[in-house]
């Protein structure tokens, strides 16, 4: 059975920005998991990662920190065959449901991380290697006192930035006012990035972001989504 690895073992008085939240595991989840996880599972490893070999080519990759079910991942690994893409999830339902697609669509651009994306960046991502990082809908940690919880800080900026290859993009998207306030606050204040959409302003949605169902079910009841995009502009 697949589990989620750590070169930490997951010690409890790291504080993480996610719960390790397990949805109801089918038997055909887990048999796709026992397929097909060791064609496209990654393991965290103490050395960087080569791009290339693991995907049999040279091309664009893009980094996607909790991809939920994968749909978002899924629509653009087949919009874009040309490009490459690597998923970090500790769901591993969601993962499961990933792998059912990759099948479904005879992916071959994908490939996994079931682990805390924090530790993937620093010891398996090489340094501007990615042309894009995603991060939507983490986890907004509403109460005070867990903001500190929350993933999208000054050190995890500069981590990112230090991945994302020049003009490399950072795309963010929240449905909590105050997380994308805090997302907005934190990146502005960060040297070596550009905001798109102009200083402390959002962007408007991109097509290739993939509404969640939870977003257009806020959507029909008036709540609000708000997207950041940010390219890097210097190595400083």
């Amino acid at each position: 059975m697949l589990q989620r690895d750590s070169l930490q073992s997951w010690d409890t008085r790291v504080v993480r920005s996610f719960v390790a939240r397990e949805g109801r595991m089918t038997p055909a989840h887990r048999q796709i998991l026992q397929d097909l996880w060791p064609s496209f599972g990654l393991s965290l490893q103490p050395t960087k990662l080569d791009l290339e070999q693991i995907f049999g080519r040279k091309a664009p990759c893009t980094l996607e920190i909790g991809f939920g079910d994968g749909r978002s991942l899924l629509r653009m690994a087949r919009e874009f065959p040309q490009h490459d893409f690597i998923g970090i999830e500790v769901y591993r339902t969601g993962i499961a449901k990933l792998l059912t697609g990759i099948r479904e669509h005879g992916l071959t651009n994908i490939r996994i991380f079931c682990s805390d994306a924090i530790e993937v960046l620093n010891n398996c991502i090489p340094d501007a290697s990615l042309q894009q990082v995603l991060l939507f809908f983490p986890d907004p940690w509403p109460k005070a006192r867990h903001h500190k919880r929350r993933i999208v800080q000054p050190e995890f900026v500069e981590l990112i930035r230090s991945k994302l290859a020049m003009q490399g993009c950072f795309h963010m998207a929240t449905d909590w006012e105050n997380y994308a306030e805090h997302m907005l606050s934190v990146m502005q204040q960060q040297q070596g990035w550009i905001n798109e959409a102009g200083t402390e302003q959002f962007s408007v949605r991109p097509e290739t972001r993939s509404l969640t169902k939870f977003e257009h079910r806020g959507n029909l009841l008036g709540h609000g989504t708000w997207d950041l995009i940010f390219r890097k502009s210097s190595n400083i």
